[in-house]
């Protein structure tokens, strides 16, 4: 259960190795997080960020997790859960893909949209079901900005994070009342691994910026957060210019 201050005692990041998800385990952590399952494929990586989490004194466990084989799903995180109760569950991964290359071989497109899509829809049904048994918990889903508007640099990408955010918010609304609660982040250009060697777009934040972010929404009960606020209304005016401005823009 969550404390007085709203932390969550326990916390499953899908995602393991995910700089997002890894700078918000270290902020929960530091407060009264006591419970970490990291799941991700295994490496050293993994291990290594387990180990960094064990030094802050939490209690850190891995688990092996595919986004890309969800018949594995049930299996790989429905025994998380056979171990006690989780807090929240913070659905993490996803690829950006390489949007010339994508274009040109449409099976890599494919493995971002089954990455960032179709194995989200999985694993978060999982763990939505095993919260709402439950009876309590937080799913915190990272979606993007991207997913906002298609736009002509990362449309495969962008298509993929606005499927997500569309099935999360619906997952939102599925589970209102039964005492789950689903919030979607949408960070802007986040500076971070996958992000390296791109040009920086406006108003770039960093991973503990969307940590820290996540853990006002948490304390909040927010349904959707944006990182930092100002996008909402930068993207609300992307959205709804008209198509032949939109296609001028240096986006």
């Amino acid at each position: 259960m969550k404390d007085a201050f709203g932390t969550p005692q326990s916390l499953l990041v899908l995602g393991g190795t995910s700089e997002i998800g890894l700078a918000t385990a270290r902020r929960l952590v530091a407060r009264r997080t006591r419970t970490v399952w990291l799941a991700g494929r295994p490496s050293a990586d993994l291990e290594k960020a387990a180990a960094a989490l064990r030094d802050m004194g939490a209690d850190v466990r891995t688990v092996a997790f595919d986004a890309l084989d969800p018949e594995s799903h049930e299996e790989s995180l429905g025994k998380i859960f056979t171990e006690g109760d989780i807090d929240m569950v913070l659905l993490a991964f996803g690829i950006l893909g390489d949007q010339a290359r994508d274009e040109d071989e449409p099976l890599s497109a494919v493995r971002v949209a089954q990455t960032n899509y179709t194995g989200a829809i999985s694993a978060g049904l999982v763990c939505a079901r095993a919260l709402q048994s439950q009876g309590h918990g937080s799913l915190v889903v990272l979606s993007s900005v991207a997913g906002e508007r298609a736009r002509r640099s990362n449309f495969i990408y962008g298509s993929s994070k606005a499927g997500l955010d569309a099935f999360a918010q619906g997952l939102g609304d599925a589970l209102h009342g039964t005492g789950v609660h689903v919030m979607v982040v949408r960070p802007g250009f986040v500076r971070s691994k996958m992000t390296a060697g791109l040009e920086e777009a406006p108003m770039a934040t960093t991973p503990d910026a969307v940590a820290e972010a996540i853990e006002t929404g948490l304390r909040r009960r927010s349904e959707t957060v944006w990182v930092p606020g100002a996008l909402r209304v930068v993207m609300s005016a992307l959205r709804h210019a008209p198509r032949p401005l939109f296609r001028r823009l240096p986006v």
